[in-house]
């Protein structure tokens, strides 16, 4: 009798945390692909309309920036697997070229590469008009945003806009992960936010 009236508690202890720790945490399979084969994206997940959560990253420089330093600005948010990869580094090549026509719009990259990796691409790729960001220390973007692959541990690729208010206006997650983003929807969705 002793050991179920001490079992109990340890139980109900035991179902809170589990659900408390369910809640907090969504699986998405075939959600994307990678190479054709369906992935699982992991975390809380975002939607349109909503407050963009906070993201702590860390900057080239090692110092770390916070989303909503950014606010006040547009904010045209492309999440690739891996700067050093063919497909993100054009991504993150067009962005940067088309970065020049935008007006009141920050272009902010977020990967799981560290920081002196992203340095070192920006250098060999004169990106001078996108900030890279990293996920590797805190994985905000991972957790929070619901874009850690569970079969690799990256991001899925995706753009998102942000407001000057911190509201997410828009949302792209690539359906096959080594495809690049419809960039002109994105941008045009970053203009129309800008203008809001």
């Amino acid at each position: 009798m002793r050991h179920t009236t001490l079992a109990l508690p340890l139980l109900l202890s035991l179902a809170t945390l589990t659900a408390c720790h369910s809640n907090n945490t969504t699986s998405r399979p075939n959600l994307v692909s990678l190479r054709g084969s369906p992935v699982t994206l992991e975390g809380r997940g975002v939607r349109v309309g909503q407050q963009a959560p906070e993201a702590v990253l860390v900057a080239i420089d090692m110092s770390e920036k916070r989303l909503s330093d950014y606010r006040g600005q547009t904010v045209l948010l492309s999440i690739v697997p891996s700067i050093d990869t063919e497909v993100c580094s054009r991504e993150t090549r067009t962005f940067n070229e088309k970065a020049a026509e935008l007006q009141n719009i920050t272009v902010l990259t977020v990967s799981m590469d560290l920081p002196f990796a992203q340095k070192r691409w920006c250098g060999a790729h004169g990106i001078d008009r996108v900030t890279t960001l990293s996920d590797y220390k805190h994985r905000d973007i991972a957790r929070d945003w619901g874009l850690r692959i569970r079969e690799n541990g990256l991001l899925a690729r995706s753009v998102y806009v942000i407001d000057a208010n911190g509201i997410i206006r828009y949302e792209q997650i690539v359906p096959e992960v080594t495809t690049e983003p419809d960039y002109d929807e994105a941008l045009a969705a970053a203009k129309a936010a800008s203008k809001a």
